[in-house]
């Protein structure tokens, strides 16, 4: 479906695009004041859930959240349009949870999913997840690119009759799921997991040293997934490339996080690095996500929002190495928050303009230089501007200087005007 399509056809008929964001901090924020940004006009769909259960959550994430889809929302107001923004996240939340629902009693995320029919779903995965086997703590690319999609063939197609589903909920197990047999013992099946589980030929038909497969006990665990009676082939789905993390780059101590107020503060020990560069860490992400587009046609786009970041650090517009003495002097941009690893407001901001472009296929610089949102959020309309200018290149439309700049162009165009006309008078008079 074409872009253009999906922004004009609701509206002509009088109706709202329902949308939906999936994912974890880098979609709710995690700070305010994007956090809760924009809330009332943004459906938290698991507000009430951490009411019921607030287990497995941080006291300093109050619901309800705006976060990025909150900015996102603010931007097609102003352009316009009207979308209906949802948000179903939670921290630290992985696409395979999202689709196993691998969380508190009464977080049913994949329930959120099923629960209406959307116009379009952005899924957003953990941010080293995606990344190549030993690249970060939680690094396994196949897990990514199974679950995910699952998750795009859940909303596409829900869960269809066959062998295992005589109903509309399937029950099985992980193993099963990842295409193991259906018979044997729990070990066996465990052991045909694609992934694997790591050991020899002898005690495993499919050995894989990937610290980070499934466990024979994961493998073993019983699923219930209820189907989708939303399912619609006409949703756009789209993928959120998340950024590189300076905190898996760059030589630092460690630090700790307060559990009371999410404060971060100085740890002991040398931090564990995983990249060489910010580079080569947007690299293989920008791999995974394009790479999965590419190989599965039923995603509409991928946006690139690491990809703005790292166009930014290469613009010489943000600071690249947060660590750096003159980080906070250098007079550029922080895309990343005091844990170097969450965006702070201007990396949540040039987020939502992506994400607003690739959705939209709209310029992000005709949000302007009076942006309501970065007014909101305390950023100044020169960096709005700028972080328009940056996401707009990176989605390829033609960058406009800023107003100001604009401004000046006249200035110089007038004076040019201004000093061949006097050179014509003088030529006409004395010539």
């Amino acid at each position: 479906m074409a872009l253009a399509a999906l922004v004009a056809a609701p509206l002509a008929e009088g109706a709202s695009i329902p949308i939906l964001f999936v994912g974890n901090s880098y979609t709710f924020g995690r700070v305010d004041p994007v956090l809760s940004y924009n809330a009332a006009n943004v459906h938290d769909l698991t507000a009430a859930m951490n009411a019921a259960n607030p287990s497995g959550s941080n006291p300093y994430e109050p619901h309800p959240w705006g976060g990025v889809p909150g900015i996102f929302k603010q931007f097609t107001v102003e352009a316009g349009l009207d979308y209906d923004v949802s948000i179903s996240a939670r921290n630290a939340a992985s696409l395979r949870g999202q689709f196993l629902n691998t969380n508190p009693a009464g977080w049913d995320l994949l329930g959120n999913i099923a629960s209406q029919k959307w116009g379009a779903v952005v899924l957003q995965d953990l941010s080293d997840e995606p990344l190549p086997l030993n690249k970060g703590a939680n690094a396994d690319l196949g897990i990514f690119n199974f679950y995910t999609n699952q998750l795009e063939n859940y909303i596409h197609n829900g869960i269809k009759a066959g062998p295992e589903l005589a109903t509309d909920v399937l029950n099985t197990t992980e193993g099963i799921l990842w295409g193991g047999p259906t018979s044997g013992t729990a070990a066996q099946r465990a052991n045909n997991c694609i992934v694997g589980t790591g050991g020899s030929t002898a005690t495993n038909p499919n050995p894989n040293p990937n610290p980070n497969a499934l466990s024979q006990t994961a493998c073993n665990t019983a699923r219930t997934i209820k189907g989708n009676p939303n399912e619609s082939l006409a949703t756009n789905v789209y993928l959120y490339e998340t950024w590189a993390r300076p905190d898996m780059v760059y030589p630092h101590t460690n630090t700790t996080t307060d559990p009371v107020t999410g404060e971060i503060l100085p740890g002991v020990g040398a931090a564990m690095l995983w990249e060489p560069s910010l580079q080569q860490m947007t690299a293989d992400l920008h791999n995974a996500y394009f790479g999965l587009a590419a190989s599965n046609p039923n995603y509409e786009a991928v946006a690139p929002v690491g990809d703005a970041f790292m166009l930014a650090v290469n613009n010489g517009k943000a600071t690249a190495n947060p660590y750096a003495a003159d980080a906070l002097t250098d007079g550029l941009i922080d895309l990343w928050w005091d844990d170097n690893l969450h965006a702070s407001r201007y990396g949540s901001y040039l987020s939502a303009l992506t994400l607003f472009g690739t959705i939209t296929g709209l310029d992000p610089q005709r949000i302007g230089y009076g942006d309501i949102a970065a007014r909101d959020l305390g950023i100044s309309q020169h960096d709005a501007y700028l972080l328009q200018q940056i996401a707009a290149q990176q989605l390829g439309f033609a960058v406009v200087p800023e107003p100001a700049s604009l401004a000046l162009v006249g200035i110089g165009v007038l004076g040019l005007i201004a000093a061949r006309r006097r050179r014509e008078s003088t030529n006409y008079f004395f010539g």
